[in-house]
């Protein structure tokens, strides 16, 4: 089943945040239908920054490469602004294609961004998002590699503002609609009243975001067919790793902290050594 496919189905996709292959392997074995690629959990994990549009599109390529190898999953990937005008965008819509994205996630904010979240953000004119979507769908090798168009004009023009330009994102090619950081339950609603049936519509949840924190279940009553748990992985294992380094630095040994990690087999097994080695061994000499 192709992705534009399962998001006409009546039950919401959960994608997962992912940012290599290890962690898109696990959202895989831990029975995910796809994966979304955040561009903010690529630049926590690969430059230990803030999303403030520090990430380059070959970076995220780069990065989508290795997780095409790792998993067969469908990938969702943040594309940002396109990473420029009209023309940066297709640029970004062709290289994300051979690296095997599924669909391409980008936004009306000017460049660079930040975070969907976090405050003074700024917006390019409708017009010229618009003409950024219609460059995407037009530089895409496959009809089945979806545009998802997100604004971020609630927290800059206002809420009708923001329905305006998905209603002009949607008219423009996009195949989904992505209306960043709704305010209250009552904004997730109405926002499903107005495009549910029209297009496929995608949510964000981030912990400690400005959006109501809701369940797939919910969403889905609402009229939501994606919703994304873009960066709940990085900081999951952001505290993690801050508590496993404390404990080493003050014991000095792994022992206190041994029944929270995998040791060298259990890693291992979760990472199909045995397997690939056993693959390999059909390659070796005439057997």
């Amino acid at each position: 089943m192709t992705l534009r496919a399962r998001l006409s189905q009546p039950e919401i996709l959960i994608a997962p945040g992912v940012f290599d292959g290890l962690t898109a392997g696990l959202a895989e074995a831990a029975g995910f239908e796809a994966v979304y690629l955040s561009g903010a959990a690529v630049a926590y994990t690969r430059l230990g920054r803030p999303d403030i549009g520090l990430t380059s599109m070959t970076e995220m390529a780069d990065t989508c490469a290795l997780i095409r190898d790792r998993v067969a999953l469908p990938i969702v990937i943040d594309a940002d602004t396109g990473f420029g005008n009209a023309l940066n965008a297709q640029r970004t819509m062709r290289a994300y294609e051979r690296a095997g994205a599924n669909a391409l996630q980008v936004e009306d904010q000017t460049y660079p961004k930040r975070c969907g979240h976090l405050k003074d953000k700024s917006l390019i004119p409708l017009s010229e998002m618009a003409g950024k979507i219609r460059a995407m769908a037009d530089a895409r090798d496959s009809d089945e590699t979806l545009i998802i168009a997100r604004t971020d004009a609630i927290a800059v023009e206002g809420f009708d503002a923001a329905m305006d330009r998905a209603g002009a994102y949607l008219e423009a090619g996009a195949d989904a609609l992505f209306v960043e950081a709704p305010r209250s339950r009552e904004e997730l609603s109405t926002v499903a009243g107005r495009f549910g049936g029209r297009a496929a519509l995608m949510a964000n949840m981030v912990e400690g975001g400005v959006t109501p924190v809701s369940s797939a279940e919910e969403l889905q009553a609402l009229g939501y067919s994606l919703v994304i748990f873009p960066g709940g992985i990085v900081r999951a294992l952001a505290k993690t790793a801050q508590d496993y380094y404390a404990s080493l630095h003050a014991t000095g040994s792994n022992k206190a902290f041994r029944d929270r990690m995998f040791d060298f087999g259990g890693l291992n097994d979760v990472i199909g050594t045995d397997a690939m080695l056993n693959a390999g061994k059909r390659y070796e000499g005439d057997t």
